[in-house]
């Protein structure tokens, strides 16, 4: 099972990389395989994979490194197999996704100037560099979708596939928590409010009204520092972004702005340049609302008062997100946090942020913490309590406890059987050469078979 576990995972990163030096010099590379007529895998895409596992504190064997050779070559052939069926990835999709993963980057590192000087590369250059990447990835994950098909696995076939597990083989789970969080953002005055709202009002005066140009106001006023130096420009989608800003945005007609727009990072305007299928272009201008000069004292307040109503039972913690919550992405989850491993609610308790850690440690299951301040992934101040839900003890894995998890493995153990069927029928018409420093890879012999 544990083996079925870091296949997923190696199959997940084939397809999250964005190909973005750890610095910005240059280093002697070479081909470790080619697939098909021309598709090559470099050492340095096996240094990539390498390093992102190093960042989440993963150990690194040969045996891994041969699983994940294996999973670059699988996506060469998806990609090969893709070109040859004639599946199609637009021009647009392309820019899309490339423009996401670069305002990821950008905001990481605070600024573009910031990310361009670490890197000693402009974002034109970045996305020129990982176009064709992008488009290989968006090409073998299309592919791949079809191979697969849309895979399940019913009650029966999980307690089969559970079932045939020798029992002195079964895995050691540790200990796990589910927690939710109400957060509220600290209550910014009215001044603060009303300033940031005069300030886009009369940005959006200047376009409207007067003429001025979109981009030009862009580049001098949005606090937004991945779209800033674009004129504002973006690439959207419905599930990528903020909700408020997504659903304002589509109800745009081409050419028109929005209103005052009011999204978790602020104010917005919005203006629709075109929109294609469930993808659209537009620009943006964001007015931040200066959060550290907010009333902390009232948020907490605030937050008392809801744990009160949870304690006593007046109101559900489902319909307290809803109701109080002041952020839109917890929203979405109904106020559970979740793994990023596999987007479950099960969280190891090892993956947690210690502030939030020690927290836990001494929660009961169904009880809340005290609100508390606390910082969040964009480096903001908010305020929240934690809610545990439910708390696993380390244990071996049985059907009761552990029904999600072993459903996921046994769903991956069929796709694997669907993946290996369409491998063997396909092989013969791949060419494939991989370096003699991966020759003894076992993962490998069996694609080369």
């Amino acid at each position: 099972m544990m083996a079925s576990f870091k296949k997923l995972l190696f199959a997940l990163l084939a397809f999250i990389t964005l190909s973005i030096p750890s610095n910005g010099q240059e280093t002697l590379d070479k081909i470790i395989a080619v697939v098909g007529k021309n598709r090559i895998i470099l050492q340095s895409d096996m240094e990539m994979q390498l390093m992102q596992m190093k960042e989440q504190k993963l150990t690194i064997t040969d045996s891994i490194k041969c699983s994940i050779l294996q999973q670059m070559i699988l996506q060469k052939m998806f990609a090969e197999q893709a070109d040859r069926d004639s599946l199609i990835v637009s021009d647009e999709e392309v820019e899309s996704k490339l423009e996401n993963r670069i305002r990821y980057f950008v905001n990481m590192y605070g600024s573009k100037e910031k990310l361009e000087e670490t890197l000693g590369k402009t974002t034109y250059q970045l996305k020129d560099e990982n176009r064709d990447l992008i488009k290989e990835q968006m090409m073998a994950e299309r592919m791949q979708g079809k191979v697969m098909g849309n895979i399940s696995v019913t009650p029966s076939e999980v307690r089969a596939f559970f079932n045939q597990i020798p029992k002195d083989s079964l895995p050691f789970f540790p200990a796990t928590v589910e927690l939710g969080q109400i957060i509220i953002a600290p209550y910014t005055s009215k001044e603060l409010d009303q300033y940031a709202k005069e300030k886009l009002s009369g940005i959006r005066n200047q376009i409207v009204n007067e003429g001025k140009s979109f981009e030009t106001l862009a580049g001098i006023y949005s606090d937004d520092p991945g779209s800033r130096d674009n004129g504002g420009e973006l690439t959207i989608n419905r599930t990528e972004f903020d909700p408020a800003f997504v659903t304002a945005a589509y109800k745009l007609k081409d050419g028109e702005i929005s209103p005052l727009v009011k999204s978790n990072f602020g104010y917005h305007i919005i203006q629709m340049i075109k929109r294609q299928g469930e993808l659209a272009k537009v620009r943006h201008i964001l007015v931040k609302i200066d959060h550290s000069s907010g009333d902390y004292k009232k948020s907490i307040s605030k937050l008392d008062s809801v744990r009160a109503e949870l304690i006593s039972g007046k109101i559900k913690f489902e319909e307290a997100v809803g109701k109080y919550t002041t952020d839109e992405n917890s929203k979405q989850t109904g106020g559970m946090l979740t793994n990023q491993r596999d987007n479950s609610i099960q969280i190891e308790i090892a993956q947690l942020d210690p502030s939030i850690a020690l927290i836990v440690d001494s929660l009961s299951v169904g009880s809340f913490s005290q609100p508390h301040n606390f910082t969040t992934p964009m480096g903001e101040v908010s305020c929240r309590i934690v809610y545990l839900k439910n708390r696993s003890q380390p244990h071996k894995a049985n059907l009761k406890d552990d029904y999600s998890k072993i459903q996921q493995v046994a769903l991956e153990q069929k796709k694997g059987k669907k993946l290996t069927q369409w491998m063997n029928e396909k092989m013969s018409d791949f060419y494939l050469k991989v370096s003699d420093d991966y020759a003894n890879c076992e993962e490998i012999k069996k694609i080369k078979q």
